[in-house]
C-alpha cells in the first residue's frame, strides 16, 4: 500500500475545493473551522508538491467541443512513446496505459471537427508502430466533469451547502467563446485558483472584468472546476475502464445508476459497439472484483461488460503525471 501524505483536514479542504475550486481561503477556512493561514498553507504544499490541482475546464457540449475516446493499439515496444506524444497534444485530456501496455485509452476534446478528424484520419493513422485506432464519441456525460466524483466523502452536509456555488443558469443556445474567453480558459486550464490579476494580464481585460468573465462562464455552464488528483495517493490502488453495453431502452437509467457509484469517477453514453464508457477508482484489486460482481450485477439492463486494468495515467484532465505527482502540461504550439 503507498503511504497516504493526507491526513482528515487535508481531505476536508480537498473535497471542499471539489466543491467550489474557487471559494475563498477565508470562506473555506469559515467552513472547515480552521485559520486562514492554516489553509493557505495547507493548499499551497498540497499544490507545490503535485498531489492535487485545482483546474478550470470547459463543458465540452455546451461550448461546441468535438469529444472522443479513443483506443489505440500499438507494438509493445511503442505503446509508452505513443502515450507521450499523445499527453503532449493541447486537445488530449486523459491518456491510459492499459491490456498488458500496447494499447492506450486517450479522451480528446477537440475545437473542430477538422482537428478531429485530422487526428483520428491522418496523424494516429500514419504513427510508427501503431497498429489500430478505434474511437468512439461522447454522447451523454453521466459522472465526471461538472458532477464531482463521490470517492472521497468527509464533509458534513451543512458544510457541502455552505460552499456550494449557485446552480448554473444557461441560456437555451450553445455558448460561443470569444478570444478573450479563450484566452481565460487557457489560464484555468493550468491554475483554476488563478487571481484575477493573472487573468487579466492574460486577457487584457481589466480585473474585475476578467472576474465577470469568469462568473459569467459559470452560471452559462460553460466552465466548471475540478480538482484533479492521483488516487494511489489517497490508497486507491486500482484503476480500471469498464466498455459496457446496455439494452438501448434502458441505456439512460443505467447511466444514472452508475454515476451515483462511489467508485465510479466517470460514466458516459457512447458510440460504438459499446455504449457505455466507465473509469473505476478502486482500493485494490479485490475491491475491483467486489464491484464487478455485487455492485454491477445489481444494476438491470447490462448486457456485457469489458473490464479493462490501467496501468500508468499519462495525462489527468489536462495534467501531465510523472513520478506519481501531477505537472503542468507544456505550452500549447
Amino acid at each position: 500500500m503507498i503511504p497516504v501524505p493526507y491526513d482528515a483536514l487535508d481531505q476536508a479542504l480537498i473535497q471542499a475545493l471539489m466543491v467550489d475550486g474557487r471559494a475563498s481561503f477565508r470562506r473555506i477556512a469559515q467552513v472547515l473551522e480552521v485559520s486562514d493561514q492554516t489553509v493557505v498553507r495547507r493548499y499551497r504544499r498540497l499544490r507545490t508538491s503535485g498531489l492535487i490541482r485545482v483546474v478550470g475546464l470547459p463543458v465540452g457540449p455546451r461550448v461546441g467541443l468535438f469529444e472522443s475516446w479513443l483506443r489505440v493499439q500499438c507494438a509493445p515496444d511503442a505503446a509508452v512513446a505513443v502515450a507521450e506524444a499523445l499527453a503532449r497534444r493541447p486537445d488530449s485530456a486523459w491518456v491510459k496505459l492499459t491490456s498488458g501496455g500496447t494499447e492506450i485509452h486517450c479522451l480528446t476534446k477537440a475545437r473542430t471537427s477538422q482537428d478531429r478528424d485530422l487526428l483520428l484520419l491522418e496523424k494516429l493513422p500514419r504513427t510508427r508502430r501503431v497498429t489500430a485506432v478505434s474511437a468512439q464519441t461522447i454522447l451523454r456525460v453521466f459522472r465526471g466533469g461538472p458532477s464531482r466524483w463521490k470517492g472521497l466523502d468527509v464533509l458534513r452536509p451543512d458544510q457541502v451547502a455552505a460552499l456550494e456555488p449557485p446552480a448554473a443558469q444557461p441560456s437555451p443556445e450553445r455558448y460561443a467563446l470569444d478570444a478573450q474567453e479563450l484566452a481565460l480558459l487557457a489560464v484555468l486550464g493550468r491554475d483554476g485558483r488563478s487571481s484575477s490579476a493573472e487573468l487579466a494580464r492574460a486577457t487584457g481585460l481589466s480585473e474585475s472584468t476578467a472576474r465577470r468573465r469568469v462568473e459569467r462562464l459559470r452560471e452559462e455552464g460553460a466552465l466548471y472546476l475540478d480538482v484533479e488528483l492521483v488516487p494511489a495517493l489517497f490508497g486507491y490502488e486500482t484503476e480500471a475502464s469498464l466498455m459496457m453495453t446496455a439494452a438501448p431502452g434502458r441505456l439512460a437509467q443505467v447511466g444514472e445508476a452508475l454515476a451515483g457509484h462511489p467508485e465510479v469517477a466517470f460514466a458516459a453514453a457512447v458510440t460504438g459497439a459499446t455504449n457505455l464508457k466507465v473509469s473505476l477508482v478502486c482500493r485494490d484489486t479485490d475491491a475491483l472484483y467486489t464491484y464487478l460482481t455485487e455492485r454491477i450485477g445489481s444494476v438491470p439492463g447490462i448486457q456485457q461488460v469489458e473490464a479493462i486494468p490501467t496501468l500508468r495515467t499519462v495525462k489527468r484532465a489536462g495534467m501531465l503525471v510523472e513520478g506519481g505527482r501531477l505537472v503542468d502540461p507544456p505550452p500549447a504550439p
